[in-house]
């Protein structure tokens, strides 16, 4: 449940990052969140004190919002990227290892001319 809730953080973190004038529904289509999901990531990085909110006008005469990261919300992305780093290498070296074990288990079948890289 844990990396669930890191993973979820992670992403808006990096989505904010990456666009830090997006609006809420907007990132909740890019990342496949609801809306209220969305809502309540930001408030508790709010809360957390890593992430502060600038309200302006846009073109369109709408009121938008601008997303900032304080030196502690810097600090937990870098924290959470070296975690996911770490455990999507562990995936990967886990991925090998499957794989060599299912190479080997199609070779001993006699199936290894079945098996077809991309």
């Amino acid at each position: 449940m844990r990396h669930l809730k890191e993973d979820i953080e992670f992403k808006v973190i990096n989505s904010l990052s990456d666009h830090p004038s997006i609006t809420q529904r907007d990132l909740a289509r890019l990342l496949g969140f609801s809306l209220g999901k969305v809502n309540y990531c930001i408030q508790a990085l709010m809360d957390k004190g890593m992430i502060k909110i600038k309200n302006f006008k846009n073109s369109n005469n709408k009121s938008s919002y601008q997303y900032f990261f304080t030196p502690k919300g810097i600090e937990q992305k870098s924290r959470l990227t070296i975690e996911f780093l770490k455990i999507k290498i562990n995936e990967h070296e886990n991925l090998v290892k499957e794989i060599k074990a299912l190479e080997k288990m199609c070779n001993d079948l006699g199936m290894h001319n079945k098996v077809e890289k991309n």
